[in-house]
Formats: structure tokens, C-alpha cells, sequence
């Protein structure tokens, strides 16, 4: 499917901003994947759908949550730009980002059998 003029121009402002290798990581599997700097959890970040938590040394699904970033109420952002604003949401202010979402638990939007997958297409994308 083409991608279209406002998400092709969305993906170059995420790859400004993300780097090189977040871009193709989001390009190649759909979404973004940040873990702390001490690996102890990370999160999986989908366009127009809940960010998932994860704890990164067993990969057990931890919660969802749900953020919205809008225009307006009626115009949806593109999905590069839905993604890119949740990242920099939890790269620059995990707590607050975190304390005004709703929180899920996993399966309440995502299958988790589905998010389990991207979890291993992550780790084999890595190598």
C-alpha cells in the first residue's frame, strides 16, 4: 500500500528526530520499542493504539496505556507523528505521561498473543 504525502512527511520528521535506526526499527515492524536504561522494562509503541509495557528481562506484558494525541477532535495525526509524540512523551516525561493515561491492563485493546509476537520480531530484528 503507498504511503501517503502526510505519513511520508511525518516518517522524515521521525527519523529526524529518533535516529536512523528507530526510524527502520518503526518502518520494518510497525512500531517504536524504548527500554530504561537499566533494562529492567521498556514499552512498545503503536500508532493510534495503547503504549504496552513490558518487563524487558522476562518480557512479561505488563499494562496498557492509553494516550491520544489530536489535532482536533476530528483529525486524526498520521501514524508516524502518533508515534513520534508518545516517544518523546516517555523519553521526556515518562512519569507525567504515564500519570495521565489510562491504564489497561494488556488484552483490554491488544491482543496480547499479538503483542507477544512483535516482542520476538523485536528481539530477532535487534540481532
Amino acid at each position: 500500500m503507498p504511503v501517503m504525502a502526510d505519513e511520508r512527511a511525518a516518517r522524515e520528521l521521525l527519523r529526524s528526530v529518533v535516529g536512523v535506526r528507530a526510524a527502520e526499527m518503526y518502518e520494518t515492524l510497525g512500531f517504536l520499542a524504548i527500554e530504561d536504561p537499566g533494562g529492567e522494562y521498556g514499552y512498545l509503541i503503536y500508532p493510534q493504539r495503547p503504549i504496552i509495557s513490558y518487563d524487558a528481562r522476562s518480557h512479561e506484558l505488563l499494562m496498557e496505556y492509553c494516550v491520544r494525541f489530536r489535532e482536533d477532535d476530528r483529525i486524526r495525526l498520521p501514524d508516524a507523528d502518533d508515534v513520534l509524540a508518545k516517544w518523546m512523551a516517555l523519553s521526556w516525561d515518562e512519569a507525567h505521561i504515564l500519570g495521565i493515561a489510562n491504564l489497561d491492563h494488556v488484552g483490554t485493546q491488544l491482543d496480547p498473543e499479538m503483542v507477544r509476537r512483535d516482542l520476538t520480531a523485536l528481539r530477532q530484528w535487534q540481532k
